[in-house]
C-alpha cells in the first residue's frame, strides 16, 4: 500500500512508473527481468509502513532489499531505499550500495529528491535524507510529517496485478480483502512501540475522502472485505460517526477490520457506529491479563477495559481478536496464567501472540540493549526468539505460544459442547471446534510438562 501511494505521487510528477511487487514473488532476484525490460534509470525501494511487522526489521526482509539494490545498481540504476529498518540503519544500506536513504515519511522527500537526481543538483538541503558524499554520510535534518492527508493522491492500484492477489485470496479464506489507511501515526506511548516513520502524530484523512477510495475500488476490483491498517482507527473525535454516515448515505457496502483500543471502543457510541458501518472485526491490543505488565509497558489501559470492550463488541456482532505478548521484563509465572485465564475467560474471536521484541528507538529498547547479543532482528515473523536477558529462555517462550493457542482451542470446543447441551444441533465448524478439542488436551499436557521442566532448569 505505501508503494503504491509513492508510485502514484511520482507518476503525478510526470515520470514513467513500473511496479516490481514483491509480495508474490518467490524470491527478490525475481527483478532482474523486470529490469532488464524497463530499464529504469531510478530503482526505488520502498516498503509499507502501514504494516507493523516491518517496524521489527525482519532480517529476511533486510537481505532481500540487499539483493534488489544489488541487482539494480548492476544495470546503472541509481537507487533509493525507503523503510523502517534503512531509517535507522542508515549506513549498512548505504554501506551495500544504496545511493539516498529515505528516513521517515517518503512522499514529500521523494518530490524534491528525483528532481534534484535528474539534474544532479545539491542534496543538502533536502530534508529527510541520508547519502554519501565521498567517504562521508551526510544526513540531512528531518522532514515534518505531511498533515493533510487528503491532499496525496489514491495509490495507484492499477499498477497491481489484481486478479492474482483475488485469486490467492479466495483459494485461502473464500472472500476477497484489500488495505487502507484512513490515518497515519499514533499518539499513544506503550514503550516497546517503535514509530521510525509517522512519530507520535496523529493525522487523519476524512471520512469522505476515505469514502471516495472506497467506492472507487468497490467499482474497479469488488473487494469484498477492507483491512483498515491504521496503527489506531478512528481516534479523532466524531470521526467514526461521520464516516458510517458518509458510507451509509452512499450506500456503500462492505465488511471491514480495524485495529483499535478498548478504552476507545468504550467511548458513547463508538462500537455503535462501527457496527453501523460495516466493522466485521477488532484487533486490539490487549498484550497481557496482568496490570502489573500493562502499567510496565505505559500501556494506559486496564484488564477491566479489555473485559468490558471485548463484552461490547461480541454483545454488538463485532468479532474481536487480541494481540498478547509475552516475556516483557518483569513478567512472572503468575503474570503468564493471568493472561492465559483472561484468555478463557473473555474468549476473544482470534488471538496473535508474539513475544517481547526490542525495537529502536524505544525506552525498551534502551532497557535491554545492553544485554542484546549478536541477534539482534528476529530472521522472520514467526522466529520468537527472546533476544535479551529474561526469566524463562526462548524455547519456553515458543512452546509458550502453541500452549495457549492449543488452551484457547480446547476452551473453544468446550463451549460447543456446553451449547449442544442446552440446544442440540450440530454443524461441520461445531464438529471440527470439538474434534480439535479432543486433539489437543493430550498435546497441551505434554506441553504443559515441557514449560515446567524449561522453567526449572532455567531457575
Amino acid at each position: 500500500l505505501g508503494t503504491l501511494l509513492a508510485a502514484a505521487v511520482v507518476r503525478g510528477m510526470s515520470h514513467r512508473v513500473d511496479l516490481f511487487d514483491a509480495n508474490l514473488k518467490e524470491n527478490p532476484i525475481d527483478i532482474v527481468p523486470v529490469l532488464e525490460k524497463t530499464r529504469p534509470d531510478i530503482l526505488v525501494i520502498y516498503e509499507d509502513g502501514f504494516n507493523y511487522l516491518t517496524k521489527m526489521c525482519l532480517s529476511v526482509m533486510r537481505e532481500a532489499a540487499f539483493v534488489l539494490i544489488r541487482e539494480g545498481k548492476k544495470r546503472g540504476c541509481k537507487v533509493v531505499i525507503a523503510s523502517s529498518d534503512a531509517s535507522d540503519h542508515y549506513s549498512e544500506y548505504l554501506g551495500r550500495g544504496a545511493d539516498i536513504v529515505i528516513r521517515g515519511e517518503g512522499e514529500e522527500t521523494l518530490s524534491a529528491l528525483l528532481p534534484a537526481m535528474e539534474h544532479d543538483l545539491p542534496l543538502d538541503s533536502i530534508l529527510g535524507i541520508a547519502f554519501r558524499k565521498g567517504e562521508e554520510a551526510i544526513v540531512t535534518s528531518q522532514r515534518p510529517v505531511i498533515r493533510d492527508l487528503d491532499a496525496l493522491p489514491f495509490p495507484a492500484w492499477d499498477l497491481v496485478e489484481m486478479n492474482a492477489y483475488k485469486s490467492v485470496w479466495i483459494s485461502n479464506h473464500g472472500y476477497f480483502s484489500l488495505n487502507l489507511a484512513t490515518t497515519r501515526g499514533c499518539p499513544f506511548k506503550c514503550n516497546w512501540c517503535a514509530k521510525p516513520i509517522y512519530g507520535n502524530r496523529y493525522n487523519s484523512r476524512s471520512p469522505e475522502k476515505v469514502a471516495d477510495e472506497i467506492a472507487y475500488l468497490l467499482e474497479y476490483f469488488q473487494p469484498d472485505h477492507f483491512w483498515m491498517c491504521d496503527d489506531i482507527f478512528g481516534l479523532k473525535p466524531g470521526w467514526v460517526k461521520r464516516f458510517k454516515e458518509v458510507v451509509n448515505n452512499r450506500n456503500l457496502r462492505f465488511r471491514f477490520k480495524i485495529q483499535s483500543r478498548v478504552d476507545l471502543l468504550l467511548e458513547p457510541d463508538a462500537i455503535e457506529s462501527l457496527k453501523e458501518a460495516g466493522a466485521e472485526t477488532v484487533w486490539v491490543g490487549a498484550e497481557s491479563g496482568s496490570q502489573k505488565i500493562l502499567d510496565a509497558m505505559d500501556k494506559g489501559t486496564t484488564v477491566r477495559q479489555i473485559s468490558e470492550a471485548t463484552q461490547l463488541l461480541q454483545k454488538h456482532g463485532i468479532r474481536v481478536a487480541y494481540f498478547l505478548q509475552f516475556g516483557y521484563p518483569g513478567e512472572l509465572a503468575s503474570d503468564i496464567e493471568a493472561t492465559l485465564q483472561m484468555v478463557l475467560r473473555e474468549m476473544p474471536d482470534e488471538i496473535g501472540i508474539s513475544v517481547s521484541y526490542p525495537l529502536p528507538g524505544t525506552k525498551f529498547y534502551e532497557n535491554v540493549k545492553a544485554q542484546l547479543g549478536d541477534k539482534k532482528n528476529w530472521t522472520d515473523s514467526d522466529d520468537l526468539a527472546m533476544m535479551f536477558h529474561n526469566v524463562y529462555p526462548t524455547a519456553y517462550y515458543k512452546i509458550l505460544q502453541r500452549y495457549i493457542h492449543n488452551r484457547y482451542r480446547i476452551q473453544r470446543g468446550l463451549m460447543r459442547l456446553r451449547q449442544f447441551m442446552r440446544r442440540p444441533g450440530f454443524y461441520s465448524g461445531d464438529f471440527r471446534k470439538v474434534s480439535s478439542m479432543l486433539i489437543h488436551i493430550p498435546i497441551t499436557l505434554i506441553q504443559r510438562y515441557q514449560l515446567k521442566r524449561l522453567s526449572h532448569s532455567h531457575a
